[in-house]
């Protein structure tokens, strides 16, 4: 039996922390580099460093931004603070972004509010071919995008979403993509205590959490080409509203696809092919 690990899961379980077993694996794994089920014990260093981090987690600061990395579909992100975690929940956003660009010849794609650029490397792992520029305003999160894109031919570009529709080429794009901010006033109040970790901007959709897709479905239209995509995350109370944006600036066959978890979590809306 080992008495380290056992007592590092009672720790992360008395501080309420979820899947306090999981965690307690992966930092033990980190810090020793062997399974906790068929090790011994970690050594004096590896206790004396194992008990910050289970402080660390004890206080719920994301094991993410710990563990300084986190895996995407097949692929790994560096991560910390300053920018939001990668989710499982976001695979779905990134993979049906794959599937509306199957019969695309090289594709062009802008993922904005990127912060690890774990959307725009799907694609670009997808295929290749496409020329995918990843946008993040952030300059805590801008150093962990860079990093993540470096040695890929994803381009990385840093500017403010609501600035940058106004120099974009018109029927430029092929799809954009995006996970944008957008918790509610009280849903930021109501944050868990992982998510107080994570920065305001990247979770703020202002008061009705609806800000960036008011911005996404009235200005990003004309830089898509005819019959284009917008491939949007949204909270899983967001589908109705978000599609009704849709229909409201003139975007058609919007559609809310699930996560794996049963929750609403993509919205897709296409730009008008041109009539005639």
């Amino acid at each position: 039996m080992n008495a380290a690990f056992q007592a590092l899961c009672a720790r992360l379980q008395a501080a309420g922390v979820p899947d306090a077993r999981f965690d307690a694996a992966q930092l033990y794994r980190f810090v020793t580099g062997r399974a906790p089920r068929l090790d011994k014990g970690p050594t004096e260093a590896e206790a004396a460093r194992l008990d910050v981090l289970a402080e660390r987690r004890a206080q719920r600061e994301p094991l993410q931004y710990l563990l300084g990395e986190w895996d995407f579909l097949d692929f790994t992100l560096k991560v910390g603070p300053g920018v939001l975690c990668p989710r499982a929940d976001s695979e779905v956003v990134c993979e049906t972004a794959v599937e509306l660009l199957r019969d695309v010849q090289n594709p062009v794609v802008l993922d904005l509010c990127a912060g690890t650029g774990c959307l725009g490397l799907g694609i670009a792992r997808a295929y290749p071919q496409a020329q995918v520029t990843c946008v993040e305003k952030s300059d805590a999160a801008w150093r962990y995008l860079t990093a993540n894109t470096a040695g890929t031919a994803v381009q990385t570009m840093q500017a403010d979403v609501f600035r940058l529709f106004q120099v974009l080429t018109p029927d430029s794009v092929d799809l954009i993509i995006s996970n944008p901010p957008y918790l509610t006033a009280e849903e930021m109040a109501a944050r868990m205590p992982e998510t107080a970790y994570e920065p305001a901007m990247a979770l703020d959709g202002g008061t009705d959490g609806l800000d960036f897709y008011r911005l996404l479905c009235a200005r990003y239209g004309t830089a898509l080409r005819p019959g284009g995509w917008l491939v949007l995350e949204i909270g899983c109370a967001q589908a109705s509203d978000v599609l009704a944006l849709g229909r409201q600036y003139g975007w058609q066959n919007g559609a809310c696809r699930k996560d794996y978890g049963g929750n609403d979590r993509v919205i897709v809306l296409q730009k008008p092919q041109k009539s005639g």
